[in-house]
């Protein structure tokens, strides 16, 4: 939301922006991580997502992990749908600040990603500009049924992929001068869980699921809103990530602010039926189970202290 004036509400916005539009006649559409598209009879998965310069480059970070980045927000969008990439493409707005070496610096990083997640890099557009990169990625479902943000019940389990807090322990290494290269690394070279999330949709136990490029916190509040459903998240078994504890010490950001009100963490926050449990074991995905959704309309983190509401993070 840091792009947006104070007196914007990004969420609002978007719902406005939305009503004026047709309404969409496919299985999966505006408001989930990707749109499911009917074509042929053969599923495709779309998603769009933007990185500028201004907001996601944070001091240190080369021109190359900047591109990385570009193309791992889409395919992240992709891989919560259960989705496998094959194809993006790239619109780049320019700065007269940028050169031919960044620019080929930004499509190289981009195409690196591409290459990690099975996909190729098959056109885009350049124009003078801000300073920015826009993506479309494009993949297959494979006969999956796609994991949505609206499918969660009350008595589901809710759980997460990895670790948390890394990204924000990095960034706020580099904005205090600190030495944490695996906590930097976790922000500047994000992973797209695409092996995760093929391997999720495959149990079909999953019953909605987001990523967490916008943390925890806002994941978890989305679920709950789409799906109509209260979420309990439990302090204690939330995963810590990489030098979150060390990081927290030197500048004295609490832990918490890290792991769930941060975003750039590119984990899979998912719910799923508790008879689904041994099939999700079996499919080869590591994850730790961090509450239950309830029958409430709100996402709570539960400490021993009592519960209080989770709020919309920043990144």
């Amino acid at each position: 939301m840091g792009m947006f004036p104070k007196d914007i509400d990004e969420r609002a916005m978007i719902k406005r922006a939305l009503s004026v539009i047709r309404p969409c006649p496919f299985s999966v559409g505006p408001g989930d991580d990707s749109a499911i598209v009917e074509m042929g009879g053969s599923p495709v998965v779309v998603a769009t997502d933007s990185v500028t310069i201004e907001r996601h480059k944070p001091e240190g970070m080369t021109f190359e992990q900047f591109g990385w980045m570009s193309a791992a927000v889409n395919f992240s969008d992709i891989a919560s749908m259960g989705g496998r990439p094959v194809a993006l493409t790239l619109s780049l707005g320019i700065p007269d600040s940028l050169g031919d070496q960044e620019v080929c610096d930004i499509m190289s990083g981009a195409d690196q990603c591409a290459e990690f997640c099975g996909a190729y890099i098959v056109g885009g557009d350049t124009k003078p500009g801000s300073g920015f990169v826009c993506g479309t990625a494009i993949g297959a479902m494979e006969g999956r049924n796609p994991m949505t943000r609206r499918g969660a019940v009350p008595g589901d389990m809710v759980a997460v992929t990895g670790p948390l807090g890394s990204p924000a322990a990095g960034y706020h290494a580099i904005m205090n001068g600190l030495s944490f290269p695996d906590a930097v690394d976790s922000l500047c070279i994000p992973v797209p869980r695409v092996r995760e999330g093929i391997a999720l949709a495959s149990t079909g136990a999953v019953t909605s699921c987001i990523d967490l490029s916008d943390g925890l916190a806002t994941a978890a509040l989305t679920i709950c809103e789409c799906s109509r459903v209260g979420m309990d998240i439990i302090l204690e078994f939330l995963p810590k990530g990489a030098d979150v504890e060390d990081v927290s010490e030197e500048t004295g950001v609490p832990e918490i602010d890290m792991m769930i009100g941060f975003g750039g963490e590119y984990e899979l926050l998912f719910t799923f039926n508790k008879e689904g449990l041994n099939s999700l074991y079996s499919s080869g995905v590591s994850f730790s189970i961090i509450g239950t959704v309830t029958s409430g309309r709100e996402a709570r983190l539960v400490t021993d202290d009592g519960a209080r509401r989770l709020d919309y993070g920043r990144y």
